[in-house]
C-alpha cells in the first residue's frame, strides 16, 4: 500500500452547520485544512469587508487549520451561456480575490458539461470564459479548479489544452466519475496529471447509466429533473454516494496514482448525503490515515 504525505481537508459545509461550528468540528475530526463555499450569505465576497476577512483568517489559523480551497460553484449551466457569463466571470474573480486574501490559491467550481461538438457556440462560450478566468488566475499565481464528473477525463483534458494556460485546472473527484460517467478515476489521474491542483475524497457506485445532462444540467436541455448531484445521490435511483471503501472507487490504485504523478496537495473529504456527517467524516479521516506516513 502506498504511503501518502498529503494533508487531509474537509468541506466545512458537509457538516451541515454554520462556519464557526463547522471549523470546530473539522478540527475535532482531525482535519488539517478546510474548504468553504464562498458564493452566497456571509461568505459572499460582496458581504465580506477587510475586517471580516482578517478575522476569519485569524480564526482558522488560530485553530491550527488552513484553507485548502474555496468553492466558487455558481450553479446554473456553468459558463455555457454567453449572455450570463460576464456576471459569472466577474463574481468568480472576486471569489478568487477572497481566496488569495484568506491564504489559498485555489477556487473549485463546475464550468458546465463540455460539449462533444468543439465547433458549437456553447463550446466557444466556455472556452472564452475559461480562457479569461485562467489568465486572471495565473496573474495571481492561483487556479480555478474544475471538478471532474460531468464528462470523461480525456474530454476534459482536451478542452483544458485549448485554453493556453493552466489557470483553469482540475479539482479531481473520483466518485463523481464513477457515479455519473462510469469513467476510470485511476486512468483519469494519469490523463489529467498536469492539471490536478486539489482533490475531493468521496466514494460511490453507479446503479444504472444516466445522462450527465440530467445530473448537471445543460443549456437548452429540458430533461433535468433534480438539479444537484447530491440530491440524486441521496435518492439512490441512478447512483449512490457511499462511505469511503464501500463504493467502486479503488482507493489503493487511486491514491497510488496520485502519489505516482507527484500530487502533494490536499485530500479533501466531501460528504453530501447521510444524517450523521460528523461521524462519517471522522471515519473518512481514519480511512485516509491508513494510507498516510
Amino acid at each position: 500500500m502506498v504511503k501518502l504525505n498529503n494533508k487531509i481537508g474537509v468541506i466545512v459545509d458537509s457538516f451541515g452547520c454554520g462556519i464557526e461550528e463547522g471549523l470546530l468540528k473539522a478540527k475535532r475530526v482531525g482535519a488539517e485544512g478546510v474548504q468553504i463555499y464562498a458564493v452566497s450569505g456571509a461568505m459572499d465576497p460582496a458581504n465580506m469587508g477587510g475586517r471580516q476577512r482578517r478575522e476569519l483568517r485569524d480564526r482558522i489559523e488560530g485553530l491550527g487549520l488552513e484553507i485548502s480551497a474555496l468553492c466558487g460553484d455558481l450553479g446554473g449551466h456553468g459558463f455555457q451561456d454567453r449572455m450570463a457569463n460576464p456576471v459569472k466571470i466577474e463574481k468568480s474573480k472576486r471569489i478568487l480575490d477572497l481566496a488569495v486574501e484568506l491564504g489559498t490559491s485555489i477556487v473549485t467550481t463546475h464550468i458546465g458539461i463540455v460539449p462533444q461538438n468543439t465547433d458549437s457556440a456553447i463550446y466557444e462560450a466556455m472556452q472564452e470564459a475559461c480562457g479569461e478566468l485562467g489568465r486572471y488566475a495565473r496573474s495571481m499565481d492561483a487556479y480555478f479548479a474544475v471538478e471532474t464528473g460531468p464528462e470523461t477525463a480525456v474530454h476534459l483534458r482536451d478542452f483544458l489544452q485549448t485554453l493556453g494556460t493552466n489557470g483553469v485546472s482540475v479539482n479531481f473527484d473520483p466518485a463523481n466519475m464513477v457515479m455519473v460517467t462510469g469513467d476510470d478515476p485511476v486512468q483519469g489521474v494519469y490523463l489529467l496529471k498536469d492539471y490536478i491542483v486539489h482533490t475531493h475524497v468521496k466514494d460511490g457506485r453507479r446503479l444504472r447509466v444516466v445522462d450527465p445532462r440530467q445530473v448537471y444540467g445543460y443549456l437548452g436541455y429540458e430533461g433535468m429533473s433534480h438539479g444537484h448531484i447530491a440530491e440524486m445521490a441521496a435518492e439512490g435511483a441512478d447512483f449512490e454516494e457511499l462511505p469511503l471503501g464501500e463504493g467502486n472507487v479503488d482507493f489503493d490504485a487511486y491514491f497510488a496514482a496520485l502519489h505516482e504523478i507527484g500530487y502533494r496537495g490536499y485530500l479533501t473529504i466531501e460528504r453530501e448525503v447521510g444524517d450523521q456527517p460528523e461521524r462519517d467524516i471522522a471515519r473518512a479521516v481514519a480511512f485516509i490515515n491508513n494510507y498516510r506516513m
